[in-house]
């Protein structure tokens, strides 16, 4: 008889271990992402949001660069990655199995600098964007600058340039507009997430060539709208090619992505778009997520905060100084995300 209740004590125990188990593993859903710094304000916003909302669900992010995001999805050592360009054909390649791009948000590169004796109205061209990172262009009083802003009292100061020193979707996007405005520039450096820069100093991420430029008389670079913004750093209206100057902002950054036709992977370059308000170095961002997700609790969580965030998460998007995604884009997202397979 004692040995009876030994066994059934046994087997009331080992029950009690497999139900807290299966407890433990609900109650505490880890998800992690590396890549993009470009859209990593809102990415932060919204992690934190949809936790609060869900606290049995934790995202941890890892703010490297789209470089860094494109690898360690390819190699699996997270759960999703972010880019603000979009996977090369070759890149795709390297991938094991299928995988899709969720855009996310829309955002704009902009040229901030560091020059307060010529205030918050200084206009370039593409082409003086060019010169000025190929080192032709070394004075901010140069003739080309000032033949663009008439009545500016252009200081004879030399022109720092500051640029990303690691593989970023950013300098992607702000290569890709220089390629289209510039032959010089699309012959000698081309486009990529990491080039052989001309001229300048690099920084790591958005938040370090926000910090180069902060402290740098003289200096321009390129970084995310929201960086300069929040930093209360300047930055250039750019001539679009329209001919007119457009000065970066949700609704130019929106007008840039109005009349592009999306192809079926969301694989796009909208820089230099057409129409009359729409800014030149615009771009979507993404998040790179398998199709079939391996693990049933991860993959569903995954598949939950997709949603929420082209629905409630979109909403944060303008405090930001992002441009939500136009609605029959997020529809088609919408179907995109449906079409995910979580294991059972």
């Amino acid at each position: 008889m004692m040995g009876v209740k030994k066994k059934i004590v046994g087997l009331a125990i080992a029950i009690v271990a497999m139900t807290g188990s299966n407890y433990a593993k609900a109650d505490s859903i880890n998800l992690t992402g590396a890549g993009a710094t470009f859209p990593y304000p809102i990415y932060s916003k919204w992690f934190s949001e949809y936790n609060k909302a869900h606290p049995d669900v934790k995202i941890n992010y890892q703010s490297i660069g789209s470089g860094g995001g494109v690898k360690q999805i390819t190699e699996k050592t997270v759960d999703f990655g972010a880019s603000d360009a979009p996977m090369s054909d070759y890149e795709m390649t390297l991938v094991k199995a299928p995988l899709v791009h969720i855009p996310t948000v829309l955002g704009a590169v902009v040229l901030a600098y560091n020059l307060p004796e010529i205030g918050e109205d200084l206009k370039l061209t593409g082409e003086n964007v060019a010169d000025i990172f190929l080192g032709n262009i070394t004075k901010w009083n140069d003739p080309k600058i000032a033949a663009v802003n008439p009545g500016k009292n252009l200081p004879d100061t030399v022109i720092v340039v500051a640029h990303r020193s690691d593989g970023s979707g950013t300098s992607y996007v702000f290569t890709d507009y220089l390629s289209k405005v510039s032959h010089t520039w699309k012959g000698k450096v081309g486009t990529g997430k990491s080039v052989n820069w001309p001229a300048g100093l690099g920084g790591k991420g958005n938040e370090g060539v926000t910090g180069l430029i902060k402290q740098t008389p003289g200096s321009i670079g390129y970084i995310e709208l929201g960086y300069a913004l929040q930093n209360k750093i300047p930055f250039a209206s750019v001539k679009n090619k329209s001919g007119d100057f457009i000065k970066p902002s949700i609704e130019s950054v929106s007008a840039a992505a109005a009349g592009v036709k999306l192809p079926e992977d969301y694989r796009v370059s909208i820089t230099d778009a057409d129409g009359k308000d729409a800014y030149p170095i615009s771009a979507f961002t993404y998040l790179l997520v398998y199709k079939k997700q391996a693990d049933a609790v991860k993959g569903k969580a995954l598949v939950d905060f997709l949603k929420w965030a082209m629905h409630e998460g979109q909403k944060a998007a303008p405090a930001l100084y992002y441009s939500p995604l136009p609605e029959a884009v997020g529809s088609r997202v919408d179907q995109t995300i449906a079409q995910i397979s979580v294991a059972p």
